[in-house]
C-alpha cells in the first residue's frame, strides 16, 4: 500500500526523523493560510499524488508569498499531474502539503527496501539526490552505495558511519547523519514497510540534516498489525478495477494492453504475458486467482477482468495442482453466461481434472477457444484479439 508524501514524513516524525515543517491544503484559501503560519520568506507547495517526478511535471513551486502561494494552489488543484510514474492520463491533484522552504546546500539519496536476491532488506545512500534513482542505477551505479541487513542485529551505527562519510557528508555532521540513518531503518522496520525513499535527504546550509521528501510503501501482508494505516489509504490514487479485485483478495494489476489474462500463481501469470507479447500481443492485465481459487474468486476475477473497455479477448491459463481445472471451468461459464460475454475467450487447462475441465467448457455453449499447450494459447488469443 502506498501513502502520501505527508502522510510518511508524520509517520517517519514520530521515529524520530526530522522533517520540514508542514501544513496539508485542500483550498487556495488554506494553502495561504498554511504559508502564512508557517512564516518564512518561502514555502514550497507540493502536489500530493502517489508518484514520483511531481517537480518536472510542475507539481512542486516556490511561492515567495502568502498570496503566490493561493495563487499557485488554484493552478494546481484540480490539474491532472503527468509524470513518468503516471501514465498520459496523468492524476488529478485534490490534496497539498505546503511546508517551510530550507536554505538547501547538497542533496543526498537515501533508501531502503528488500534485496529479493540476498533475502536481506539493503540501505542504498548516493550524492546523486534529487535525480530520479533508476537513472542513476541504470547510467552510473557506482554512485550507489549499498549496505546489506543482518535482520538478527539490524542496520548497525558503524555501517550508517560508512555510508555518511562516502556521501561526502562533513565530519562535523556524521554523528547527525548516523542517528537520522539509524532513525529510518527503526521505522522501515516497526512500520512493516517494503520501501522507504528520502529523495532528497537534505543537508541545509545552516548544518541541519531533514527528509525534504519521503516515499512509504507499506507490506500489504503486515498490514493486520497496523490497523490504524487503513485511514491513511487514498482510493481515488488506485486504479478502480485494482480496488475491486482487492475486495477478493485477488492479485490483479491493470496494464495498457487488449488481451485479458486470468491466471493462477505469479510465476505462471508472468509467464503467461511474456508469451503473449512474443506472440505480438499485449496483456490488459496482471491477474492471478491464487493456488486455492474457489469458483466464486474465478467468477469474480472474469467480471473484473471484461470491466476493462479495452479488453478485447481473454486467455484463460489454468494449471490445476491444488486448484481444480473442473471448478475454475465452471467459474469461468457461470461469469461468461452471467455477463453476456461478448469476446473471444481462449483456454489453455492443464492438471488436476482437465478432462473434466474441457468438458465442461466444450459443452457450455459459449465458444471458448480450446488451447493446446501456452504456445498454442497465446497465438489464439493474440490473433482473436486482432480480428
Amino acid at each position: 500500500m502506498k501513502i502520501h508524501e505527508y502522510q510518511g514524513k508524520e509517520l517517519l516524525r514520530g521515529f524520530g526523523v526530522p522533517v520540514p515543517r508542514g501544513i496539508v491544503a485542500r483550498t487556495p484559501d488554506e494553502a495561504e493560510a498554511a504559508a502564512r503560519d508557517l512564516g518564512t520568506d518561502v514555502v514550497v507547495v507540493k502536489a500530493q499524488i502517489h508518484a514520483g517526478g511531481r517537480g518536472k511535471g510542475g507539481g512542486v513551486k516556490l511561492a515567495k508569498s502568502r498570496e503566490e502561494a493561493h495563487e499557485i494552489a488554484k493552478q494546481m488543484l484540480g490539474m491532472h499531474l503527468v509524470t513518468h510514474q503516471t501514465g498520459p492520463e496523468g492524476r488529478e491533484v485534490k490534496t497539498l502539503l505546503i511546508e517551510e522552504g530550507l536554505p538547501i546546500d547538497r542533496e543526498f539519496y537515501l533508501g531502503i527496501t528488500l534485496d529479493r536476491i540476498t533475502g536481506r532488506n539493503v540501505f542504498m545512500a548516493s550524492a546523486a539526490g534529487g535525480m530520479d534513482i533508476e537513472k542513476v542505477a541504470e547510467e552510473t551505479p557506482e554512485l550507489i552505495l549499498k549496505e546489506a541487513i543482518d535482520p538478527s542485529v539490524g542496520l548497525r551505527a558503524f555501517q550508517a558511519r560508512k555510508m555518511a562519510f562516502g556521501l561526502g557528508i562533513p565530519n562535523e555532521l556524521i554523528g547527525q547523519a548516523t542517528k537520522f540513518m539509524l532513525a529510518l531503518y527503526d521505522a522501515y522496520v516497526k512500520m512493516d514497510a517494503s520501501l522507504v525513499e528520502i529523495n532528497p535527504f537534505l543537508l541545509t546550509k545552516d548544518n541541519r540534516l531533514i527528509a525534504l521528501d519521503a516515499k512509504v510503501n507499506f507490506d500489504d501482508n503486515a498490514l493486520y498489525r497496523h490497523k490504524d494505516y487503513a485511514e491513511l489509504r487514498d482510493l481515488n490514487e488506485e486504479e478502480p478495477l485494482e480496488i475491486e479485485a482487492s475486495k477478493f483478495d485477488l492479485n490483479y494489476i491493470k496494464l495498457d494492453g487488449n488481451i485479458g489474462c486470468m491466471v493462477n500463481g505469479a510465476g505462471l501469470a508472468m509467464a503467461t504475458m511474456d508469451i503473449i507479447k512474443l506472440h505480438g500481443g499485449e496483456p490488459a492485465n496482471f491477474l492471478d486467482v491464487g493456488g486455492g481459487a474457489s469458483q466464486e474468486r474465478v467468477e469474480n476475477a472474469f467480471r473484473i477482468l471484461l470491466a476493462d473497455e479495452h479488453v478485447k479477448a481473454v486467455l484463460i491459463n489454468i494449471f490445476g495442482g491444488i486448484v481444480r481445472c473442473d471448478m475454475v471451468a465452471s467459474g469461468v461459464v457461470a461469469a461468461a453466461k452471467n455477463l453476456g460475454v461478448k469476446i473471444p475467450i481462449v483456454a489453455r487447462l492443464e492438471g488436476t481434472n482437465v478432462e473434466e475441465g474441457k468438458r465442461v467448457l466444450n459443452e457450455s455453449g459459449i465458444g471458448i477457444i480450446s488451447a493446446d499447450g501456452m504456445s498454442d494459447a497465446a497465438s489464439k488469443v493474440v490473433a482473436a484479439a486482432g480480428a
